[in-house]
């Protein structure tokens, strides 16, 4: 299908997503946090986690008043190396953004620092979290629970979230090593990326609750929503292309973001109580910095972590393949090709966007479409 395609710069679109942020009642400092977060999953060509998710996932659910706009960052417990935060439903950036800077701050103190978090929302993308400590010249680590749509090894209910684990590390390079992924094959922003494309998904990707592999990503998303399907853990389904290993990461995760703050977990986390009513999600995350300084120079590190890198893409390719990539590359080249073309709009972007601009009286937006 041939999709229509409109390009608008990442400064027009990060200060639109702002006022937005604003005008639902956003502090404008936490807005700007939020509508940072939100660009550059589109820099980094992620467009499963930046403009596309601005009014379902943020402007909705601050609507149906299961999210809080004023952000309340409470320590529940601060002991040198290690915290405790409550974000009482809060903006999941501007959380994930405080719970960093901590995690970095006592690192800087006593070589690690970990943080964790609950009773959070949606963060964006977690590379963002840990880019912040590459960026302090530290190895950053971060992971988030979500709503269950994962199905467990050999199961078809939908019961773990996509739960990322994601880890930053510097490099002598133009770009770190930035490994940011779901723990399923695929997530849900990816598969509403296919819906608004009108895209066929591959096989494997999701399980409905008769067995069988589901390729629309509508009646997908509908059915992850109502629990009659699920997505695969990253390997696939069952065992013989190692799916528990993804399903063993996913809890990992899981565990992590729930047990050590005593926070929300699995099925708790589906957004409706037992009504059916729209409540918070109560997500956890965890993150952690670790200073390079405290084991080696920096510099050293980063050549050797080059060296990696630049070993692994000059190994030996398969027949007919041209390249060799190593995690964060992909996302650079794409930094550097929309830094001149833009963020690319689809037809169902670009009308959300109008919609926006008209609800909320944002007038002095001139884009081009």
């Amino acid at each position: 299908m041939a999709v229509n395609v409109k390009y608008e710069s990442f400064e027009k679109l990060e200060s639109f997503m702002k006022d937005v942020f604003i005008k639902v009642g956003v502090p404008p400092e936490d807005a700007a946090v939020c509508a940072d977060v939100l660009i550059e999953s589109d820099k980094r060509g992620i467009d499963s986690h930046g403009v596309g998710r601005f009014k379902p996932i943020y402007i909705d659910r601050i609507n149906d008043g299961i999210q809080n706009p004023v952000t309340r960052f409470e320590i529940v417990k601060d002991h040198l190396a290690t915290a405790v935060i409550d974000g009482h439903d809060g903006m999941g950036q501007v959380i994930g953004k405080k719970s960093m800077e901590m995690a970095i701050d006592k690192a800087k103190q006593h070589g690690l620092g970990m943080v964790v978090v609950r009773n959070s929302t949606h963060y964006g993308i977690a590379g963002y979290y840990a880019s912040m400590a590459v960026k302090a010249g530290m190895i950053g680590i971060t992971g988030t629970n979500a709503r269950p749509s994962i199905a467990p090894t050999f199961g078809i209910e939908n019961m773990l979230g996509t739960n990322p684990l994601t880890v930053g590390m510097p490099s002598d390079e133009d770009f770190p090593f930035i490994l940011d992924c779901a723990t399923s094959v695929s997530q849900r922003g990816k598969i509403e990326h296919y819906e608004r494309i009108g895209k066929i998904m591959p096989e494997g990707w999701v399980i409905n609750d008769d067995g069988s592999s589901e390729t629309d990503p509508s009646k997908a998303l509908t059915g992850l929503t109502k629990g009659t399907s699920a997505l695969a853990p990253l390997g696939g389904l069952g065992e013989d292309t190692a799916g528990y290993k993804g399903y063993g990461y996913a809890t990992i995760v899981e565990i992590l973001s729930a047990a050590l703050q005593q926070g929300q977990f699995l099925k708790a986390l589906n957004g409706f109580d037992a009504g059916g009513k729209k409540i918070p999600y109560h997500l956890g995350h965890f993150f952690i910095a670790i200073d390079i300084s405290a084991f080696v120079e920096l510099d050293k590190f980063k050549k050797t972590t080059g060296d990696i890198l630049r070993e692994l893409r000059d190994s030996k390719k398969a027949p007919g393949e041209q390249r060799i990539y190593t995690a964060g590359e992909k996302e650079y080249l794409a930094y550097l090709d929309r830094k001149k073309t833009g963020v690319p709009l689809n037809d169902s972007l670009i009308k959300t966007i109008k919609t926006l601009k008209e609800v909320y009286k944002l007038d002095a937006y001139k884009f081009d479409f």
